[in-house]
């Protein structure tokens, strides 16, 4: 208890170090009341797990009036004006998703009991998919118009297994998702979750993870300390995955963050502002749980756009569009709108062109041998009309005589 405890402290400075700078550029105000100065509030932070003696998360009293750095680092402004991920349905495979969001309302549908969200993650990922900005202020997710289909991934505290993230990505593929959002990395289950994965790629979904956890766990032994980082993650290690990572407000992460051996893609995770599981008020979070998330809502603009793209296409078009950076900066817009071609590319080539020969011209030649043939006998005719009764008139003797 002690040891989870320690972990939660430590992982909440880590997250308000990352936030100063964006506390002080963004205003803040309680929910329902006129907007305070920045310096004089923060926001509560997300938590991924509760302990078991932790009161469930409760609606934020704090609300974000200000546009999230978030919005110009993705370039959501000229990516809206193209798709809203509309027809798109993303499943958020986490804590639940609660149903009082205003962002979200009328979007949500859920698997069983994940209509609930005791922690608070999940409906805070489901915001930076795909909430509306209420009132024309403050956060808003990359595909406002996408569906959500919450499924319970963890148990009611947060803490999440290979076997229940494994039931909830079958689940969303068997729900109809066209994006399949998994918010927890794990060390173990590989086999379980590789097969999971194989089932939703069946159907065409593409399943995006974070490639490591958001705060290593603290060893619960007496030597304390805290768990060194795997050179992988599962989901995320999975091939056909998406697997993110994560970067702050100045471009970095984190000097304490986890570090893995691949990653396809980095998007905005550090310093981030989305919803709580009921109300409108805003939390604070920071991991590549949550640029996980931001991927997740990119990957619903892409097939609203491109409908016909294959989920393995709508990987390559996210990856390969990306800002080159290492690894690949996640860019909504170019994954809309690149044309890519190649071995790597998306867009299927033109088929062979075809030279198509001349046609033949012994229709024609017929028909000019038979009109020729046919005026000639219309001129002998003629002219047999008048020589013929000269003829007989002259009893056929010649003109001279």
């Amino acid at each position: 208890m002690r040891a989870m405890r320690r972990a939660r402290t430590h992982r909440h400075s880590v997250v308000r170090a990352l936030a100063a700078a964006l506390l002080s550029a963004v205003p803040l105000a309680a929910a329902g009341s006129p907007a305070v100065a920045a310096d004089s509030v923060e926001l509560p932070v997300v938590r991924s797990t509760l302990a078991p003696d932790d009161p469930c998360a409760k609606a934020s009293p704090r609300t974000a009036r200000s546009e999230p750095w978030t919005v110009r680092a993705l370039g959501l402004a000229r990516a809206s004006m193209i798709s809203q991920g509309a027809g798109v349905t993303v499943a958020v495979v986490d804590t639940g998703v609660g149903t009082g969001i205003p962002g979200l309302s009328g979007r949500v549908s859920a698997v069983g009991g994940a209509d609930e969200d005791c922690v608070g993650h999940g409906s805070f990922a489901a915001g930076l998919i795909a909430a509306a900005r209420i009132d024309g202020v403050g956060p808003v997710g990359v595909a406002p118009g996408a569906r959500i289909l919450a499924v319970r991934g963890t148990d009611e505290r947060g803490v999440a297994t290979a076997e229940l993230l494994a039931d909830g990505i079958r689940a969303a593929a068997d729900g109809g998702a066209g994006v399949i959002y998994v918010g927890s990395a794990l060390a173990t289950g590989k086999s379980v979750l590789t097969a999971a994965v194989a089932h939703a790629t069946e159907r065409d979904a593409l399943v995006i993870a974070p490639a490591a956890p958001d705060a290593l766990p603290v060893d619960r032994s007496a030597s304390g300390g805290v768990v060194r980082a795997e050179p992988w993650y599962w989901p995320a290690a999975v091939p056909e995955v998406l697997s993110v990572t994560d970067y702050g407000p100045g471009g970095t992460r984190p000097a304490n963050a986890p570090v893995v051996s691949a990653v396809d893609l980095a998007a905005p995770g550090d310093a981030v502002v989305s919803v709580g599981p009921k109300g409108p008020g805003h939390f604070l979070g920071s991991g590549a749980s949550l640029a996980a998330a931001h991927v997740a809502g990119a990957a619903a603009l892409v097939r609203a756009q491109h409908p016909d793209m294959t989920a393995a296409q709508v990987s390559r078009q996210l990856t390969v569009a990306a800002y080159p950076a290492s690894p690949p900066r996640l860019d909504p817009y170019a994954a809309m709108t690149a044309v890519l071609t190649g071995a790597r590319g998306t867009v299927p080539r033109p088929a062979p062109a075809r030279v198509i020969t001349r046609p033949s011209t012994a229709p024609r030649d017929r028909a000019l041998i038979i009109a020729g043939v046919g005026t000639g006998l219309v001129l002998l005719t003629a002219a047999a009309a008048v020589v013929i009764p000269r003829g007989k008139a002259r009893g056929w003797r010649p003109a001279g005589e």
